[in-house]
């Protein structure tokens, strides 16, 4: 748990009410309750920010994110909205005096996102973003090897986030307005993240990206509830190759829905010039002493890597440490996110300047 040397606990606030702040942000607060204290929540629905105050006993709630940062004496803010309201909230918070957790992606385009990361440089406060995988267990044992030259130099990659047919019946995924996209952005992005963590987050130098939209447009079977196939206006799947400016490279593999065997694939493969590796669950690929070897791990810690990531946000608040997830890394992110959906519709490669 965290060890800190101050008397009163961090003062966090919430802006927006729904799924990932109810089912994530605030029962992970919640666990670190001896240094946490959720001051305020805010949502647009004034009903839905007093339901979420009195369901979980927090005090004050608003309707206007401005108001609760202004008037709720908070030192750190969850950005819980829809993509399209990420810059604006996280970039008000920062200007603040608020550290940043912001929920992915970063934001709608790389413009807004730069602008995240130059507002959380200016104030001099944490900006990180909601990649709760890097926080799992697996990939940080990969971490590990990576980091003692297991690998050697990872010069290949496979990041793939595939459902059957997992459109989100609820929430508002299926609508590019307010989410800039479907599947490449919406879960694409996290192995994405993932596998570019791993690799060390090297610049990238093209593009190339083709989405679909073949099932997400009529009605059909949900394993995640039923969707308004009806207004379905993102890509149900989405696919592309990122090369970046050492020699690397990255096959992504993304699908809200496919005609695929499993329910659900989230996976990364990494390949180097040592040995290659899958993270989920972890196995290493070698040649050693004249014979091709694997490595598994019986043993992992299990920790929920949701509670790791609110325990290392925390921490970062109070003790200044740096998080795993930085502004700068979201910059290159939301680049590639934007090139692939350029790519996709002018059916041309895109060179990342």
């Amino acid at each position: 748990m965290i060890g800190v040397l101050r008397l009163t606990k961090l003062k966090v606030g919430i802006i927006g009410c729904g799924g990932i702040a109810q089912g994530v942000h605030i029962p992970n607060y919640l666990k670190l309750h001896k240094t946490v204290e959720i001051a305020a929540v805010c949502d647009v629905s004034m009903e839905r920010a007093k339901a979420c105050s009195e369901k979980y006993h927090i005090k004050k709630y608003f309707s206007d994110f401005k108001e609760m940062i202004d008037n709720a004496d908070i030192e750190a803010v969850s950005v819980c909205v829809p993509n399209k309201f990420h810059a604006e909230a996280t970039i008000y918070a920062l200007h603040a005096g608020c550290h940043v957790i912001c929920e992915k992606p970063p934001a709608i385009n790389v413009q807004e996102a730069k602008e995240m990361a130059n507002a959380a440089k200016t104030a001099g406060k944490i900006l990180t973003y909601g990649f709760h995988y890097r926080h799992s267990n697996e990939v940080q044992a990969i971490k590990r090897f990576i980091e003692n030259n297991e690998l050697g130099d990872i010069y290949a990659a496979k990041s793939v986030a595939v459902r059957r047919r997992g459109i989100p019946g609820w929430g508002v995924f299926t609508n590019k307005e307010l989410q800039g996209g479907g599947s490449i952005i919406d879960i694409g992005v996290h192995m994405l993240d993932t596998t570019l963590y791993l690799m060390g987050y090297p610049e990238p130098d093209m593009v190339l990206g083709k989405t679909y939209q073949k099932l997400g447009n009529r009605k059909g079977v949900g394993l995640m509830g039923e969707w308004d196939w009806e207004n379905f206006s993102v890509e149900d799947m989405g696919r592309g190759m990122i090369i970046f400016k050492n020699g690397a490279s990255i096959i992504l593999e993304t699908a809200f829905a496919a005609n695929v065997q499993k329910d659900e694939t989230m996976q990364v493969s990494l390949m180097g010039d040592k040995g290659g590796a899958d993270v989920f669950p972890v196995q290493i690929y070698q040649e050693k002493h004249g014979s091709l070897i694997d490595i598994h791990t019986p043993y992992l810690e299990d920790k929920d890597y949701y509670e790791l990531e609110f325990e290392r946000f925390v921490n970062g608040c109070l003790n200044k440490d740096t998080p795993i997830s930085k502004p700068e890394e979201g910059v290159i992110l939301q680049q590639i996110i934007d090139a692939l959906y350029e790519s996709s519709y002018t059916g041309e490669a895109v060179k990342i300047k």
